[in-house]
């Protein structure tokens, strides 16, 4: 009878039904755990970006229309050149506007230089974001020779010059020849350029149908104040990834050391 409640009482003890013992409070607290991490990192995305969906084809390769990708909310004080952002300016249009900034307060923006680059400053841009045109549609709209030697055209088939005012951005598309970005609007105060307070995003990443991280584009890095630091979404990731792994794993610890315990026990049958 005594030895009896006593393999009882060790049972208990040792957890073998797998509803006691360190074993299962260290999974309760896995769990709990995860459910913090996996929870927190959703709020905390959604409250630091907000989705958009891309309508036009303006800037493709990068953004195809429909896409949807995540931009961080920021203020327009934190724009560097090189950033694709989320707009909106009366004196382009009612709804939000997704454009690459390649020129700041101060900057002279000028297309096209030796090899029809576009050039900040006097700098040339090495842009492998953008669509080029032809060789031949680029010598026909600027009257000039398109060519590199690659093959690929002139960063723009507009010819411009422009130094844009302190507390604005110069945007243009990556589709350069099917945007209607700063360089339609250069007959406009401020020649086509956009006050910073008119940008309330940054795009970080694509969502849908891919998934991917938009990289800052280093040929701005050599340019004063050089380029701006991705935002939170790696962490906010890698922290929903953990806490569903503390989920998954402190449930199943459970299940797991009860099948392992009722074979344990089914042995010596066997072996007799």
């Amino acid at each position: 009878m005594g030895g009896t409640q006593e393999s009882g009482t060790e049972g208990i003890r040792g957890g073998k039904d797998g509803r006691g013992g360190l074993g299962n409070v260290l999974s309760g607290v896995a769990v709990a755990v995860g459910f913090v991490l996996f929870l927190g990192a959703f709020v905390w995305g959604a409250l630091v970006y907000q989705p958009y969906t891309v309508p036009t084809d303006s800037m493709m390769p990068t953004v195809s229309p429909g896409d949807r990708v995540l931009a961080q909310r920021i203020d327009g004080g934190e724009v560097r050149r090189g950033d694709v952002v989320v707009f909106t300016d009366s004196m382009w249009s009612d709804s939000p506007m997704v454009k690459r900034v390649v020129g700041i307060g101060g900057d002279t923006v000028k297309c096209c230089g030796e090899g029809g680059r576009l050039t900040v400053n006097g700098k040339e841009l090495d842009e492998p974001y953008i669509e080029h045109t032809k060789p031949e549609a680029a010598a026909a709209g600027t009257g000039t020779g398109a060519g590199t030697g690659t093959g690929l055209g002139a960063a723009s088939d507009t010819p411009f010059e422009v130094t844009v005012p302190e507390g604005n951005l110069f945007l243009l598309g990556d589709r350069r020849s099917a945007s209607l970005d700063s360089r339609a609007h250069l007959q406009e105060a401020g020649q086509g350029t956009v006050a910073r307070s008119a940008v309330h995003a940054r795009v970080d990443a694509l969502a849908w149908p891919s998934m991917a991280m938009l990289e800052r584009p280093g040929t701005y890095a050599s340019l004063p104040g050089g380029t701006s630091q991705p935002g939170p979404l790696r962490l906010q990731l890698a922290a929903v990834l953990a806490g569903a792994a503390l989920v998954v794993l402190g449930a199943a610890y459970g299940p797991v050391v009860r099948v392992l315990g009722r074979g344990r026990r089914r042995e010596p049958a066997g072996a007799r």
